[in-house]
């Protein structure tokens, strides 16, 4: 074979979407949960999830010929591989590949992806009518699904975003856009004279407080239904945004610094934490933020500028995860003063 024909052997191999879809329906279908370890017959399967036994098979031959499946006596049974695609796999990235979810549905919107290059809007709207969060507003089970894969994400982050920062010198902390409150109860175990509250939409708020409960913390942590582009509530020692300002536009992330900013007053810190393009963030994941939401990955020049623009100034930057970046702020004027 030629360098020229290999080549094209690559460039079709990355760019195929066989195999990438067939594994994301054999996720939505919950196929390697009803195979089950004895295995099952296409007909089996098909009866199950209401689907065409001819198609389902010619599914399987192929999740079998990249190795997901394998044929056993008893049918088709997921590999050890494949058994990664299960509801309860440690690996957890089931709500990352179920068409269902909202990790998943997202990734879909990548069909439409030229026509985010060509205007610069998310493909998202165009593919759904709506943007990503009034779609999971919309629809409960897309916002419980979301919500479960800010906690896969931040199983192994919010650990270690707990114990390499200092929290302790915050007494009080809200967690703006805090979701399901995973990242502040890591926090408040690692630190236990700190207090916290987080702050999202209503649905997230609610599962927050359940979290808090269900770990014993609700003396020190609580939840407040609201938006991070209103007006925040004043009296922490700590804003801490962590994974929000790649999520939006720099208009919009703006805004957000510039409320956590007038919270602060002269009193408090801004904390962002992040992802930084070369530091933890890839081009794979810059382009999804593009695609979904219209955001995008910052370097910390980039987010530094941004929160300049926002009445905020730099007091410091530190890693704080395996692919996390912690970058502190105060309202300007006080890091010049120390007042």
């Amino acid at each position: 074979m030629t360098r020229a024909s290999l080549g094209l052997v690559n460039i079709l191999a990355m760019a195929g979407l066989a195999t990438p879809m067939a594994i994301r329906v054999a996720a939505t279908l919950s196929l390697a949960e009803r195979a089950g370890d004895a295995g099952a017959t296409a007909e089996q399967l098909a009866a199950e999830t209401g689907t065409s036994a001819p198609a389902l098979r010619c599914l399987l031959d192929h999740l079998v010929a990249v190795g997901v499946f394998e044929a056993a006596p008893g049918g088709y049974r997921p590999t050890e591989l494949g058994a990664q695609l299960r509801e309860d796999a440690p690996e957890g990235v089931k709500p990352l590949l179920d068409i269902g979810s909202a990790g998943g549905r997202a990734e879909l919107a990548f069909a439409d992806l030229l026509g985010t290059i060509t205007t610069g809007e998310p493909a998202y709207v165009r593919r759904y009518g709506r943007d990503f969060w009034a779609d999971i507003d919309a629809e409960p089970a897309l916002r419980s699904s979301f919500d479960a894969q800010m906690r896969w994400r931040f199983q192994v982050q919010a650990p270690q975003i707990a114990e390499r920062f200092d929290w302790g010198r915050f007494p009080r902390i809200l967690d703006v856009g805090g979701g399901a409150g995973t990242l502040l109860e890591a926090i408040l175990r690692v630190h236990p004279g700190v207090r916290g509250e987080v702050l999202d939409l209503a649905p997230s708020a609610t599962a927050a407080a359940e979290r808090f409960a269900a770990a014993g913390l609700s003396d020190r942590a609580g939840a407040v239904p609201g938006s991070f582009f209103d007006p925040l509530p004043t009296g922490a020692d700590a804003y801490l945004l962590s994974d929000i300002l790649h999520d939006w536009d720099d208009a919009h992330a703006r805004r957000i610094l510039e409320n956590c900013r007038r919270a602060a007053g002269q009193g408090a810190t801004v904390v962002v934490v992040e992802p930084v393009r070369g530091q933890g963030a890839d081009t794979a994941i810059d382009l999804f933020m593009l695609m979904c939401f219209g955001g995008r990955e910052r370097t910390v020049g980039e987010l530094t500028a941004l929160a300049a623009e926002s009445g905020l100034e730099p007091r410091g930057t530190s890693p704080v995860s395996d692919g996390r970046t912690a970058l502190e702020f105060v309202p300007a004027g006080r890091a010049r003063y120390g007042s």
